[in-house]
């Protein structure tokens, strides 16, 4: 059976606000067509810590919206990234925010729900990264407060985290949760130096999402195949320990978006098709 191959939300878009990586509040539906158009099978939705009460996903008439779209479409949107909370973290130091966020985690599940996402990527990276034990204890004791209700909807937490392979392993056993499992970035893993073979080796069973990117070491996203990821070594791998998740282009964009994505997707389309021989 084939992976879904699916984008990030607003890859296919002009940039909203300038940013970088947003949800493209006013205009999101028109990139389900043209991921359609592309043959694409997904869109990873965004939620994001600015405009949250703008989103689709945290409202009924945003949920109808968005089934319209995938009904329209057949473009389907399996993952969200929970951009939201590197900003407002679950392991933050101060319990209004986390209060706060514990809220809004539970209102975007049962949206989710409804619309059959498997995976929510929760990003413990830059401003939420789990930088000392404190952290990992309090982000895995808030965490399990949640997996039952995720657990019953069906729903991963996958984690995206900037730990090294054994720390990461550990953070899953101290979890102890079947549902709590991994986001894999190609490019992050790459910019931090890791080694793909060990990664996958130590932690690949419990990988439910990747995001494909490409950066140089110690510094940022660049177009695929100029940066320092193992593209090779990592499908080969996945193939071998069977994946059967979802692969998300995340890959580097411009201010447009489109060309810059078509390029890409051709280019990581043959090792996306290893998965396949």
């Amino acid at each position: 059976m084939k992976n879904p191959v699916g984008v990030m939300q607003g890859r296919l878009l002009p940039k909203y606000k300038g940013r970088y990586q947003a949800h493209p509040v006013g205009y999101w539906e028109e990139e389900f067509v043209v991921a359609s158009q592309l043959g694409l099978d997904c869109i990873e939705f965004i939620l994001d810590y600015n405009d949250v009460e703008k989103n689709p996903l945290l409202s009924e008439e945003g949920i109808n919206r968005i089934k319209s779209s995938i009904n329209k479409t057949n473009v389907d949107v399996k993952s969200i990234c929970a951009d939201y909370f590197m900003h407002a973290p679950l392991h933050s130091a101060n319990s209004r925010v986390v209060q706060e966020s514990v809220s809004i985690l539970g209102e975007l599940l049962n949206g989710a729900s409804e619309l059959g996402v498997t995976d929510i990527v929760i990003p413990c990276v830059d401003e939420s990264s789990l930088s000392n034990a404190k952290d990992i204890s309090q982000f895995a004791e808030v965490i399990r407060t949640l997996v039952p209700c995720a657990q019953a909807k069906g729903i991963n937490f996958s984690l995206e985290t900037d730990l090294p392979p054994d720390q990461f392993i550990s953070l899953l056993e101290l979890v102890d949760a079947s549902n709590v499992t991994v986001n894999y970035d190609i490019g992050n893993s790459a910019a931090l130096g890791f080694d793909p073979i060990e990664e996958i080796t130590i932690y690949g069973q419990y990988i439910t999402d990747i995001h494909i990117k490409d950066r140089v070491l110690n510094g940022g996203p660049v177009v695929l195949g100029n940066g320092c990821a193992n593209f090779s070594t990592i499908f080969t791998r996945l193939k071998e320990i069977e994946y059967t998740g979802t692969f998300i282009m995340q890959a580097y964009r411009d201010e447009e978006g489109l060309a810059v994505f078509k390029s890409q997707l051709d280019w990581i389309t043959p090792y996306l098709n290893i998965m396949y021989d």
